[in-house]
């Protein structure tokens, strides 16, 4: 078994693949003729949106949708960086928000949380030694 992909369901998918392909370099591999569903080339595991209307049709009994107001659900999309602190100002440059700043973990590792323009937790942290 293998990890595919990771599907979060937004308002917009085209504004958010432009932020993610803004903020964090990421290349558009896909996005349907109807434009409702998306993704992004970014590592082994597929980054996708879909539209918040293609969840309401997926999921009989409902969904929360990602509203960017409330605090994030305990998920987080990590990134991985070298230069972990210019990658994470350029998504701030992109419009991210800041969530907790960069600090250096005991063991090493520099982690520091964003949140995108739906409101989804996005950790940004130096590769942990081996």
């Amino acid at each position: 078994m293998k990890f595919a992909y990771t599907i979060l369901y937004v308002p917009n998918v085209q504004e958010s693949l432009h932020f993610y392909q803004k903020a964090f370099g990421f290349e558009i591999k896909f996005v349907s003729p109807q434009g409702d569903y998306g993704e992004l080339i970014c590592g082994d595991t597929t980054l996708s949106f879909a539209c918040n209307e293609l969840g309401e049709a997926n999921f009989k009994q409902g969904f929360q949708k990602a509203d960017g107001q409330s605090k994030p659900w305990g998920v987080e999309l990590a990134f991985s960086s070298e230069q972990v602190e210019e990658d994470f100002q350029k998504a701030l440059d992109a419009g991210a928000t800041l969530y907790e700043g960069i600090k250096e973990k005991p063991w090493g590792q520099k982690v520091g949380y964003l949140r995108d323009l739906n409101g989804f937790l996005i950790e940004m942290c130096s590769p942990i030694a081996d």
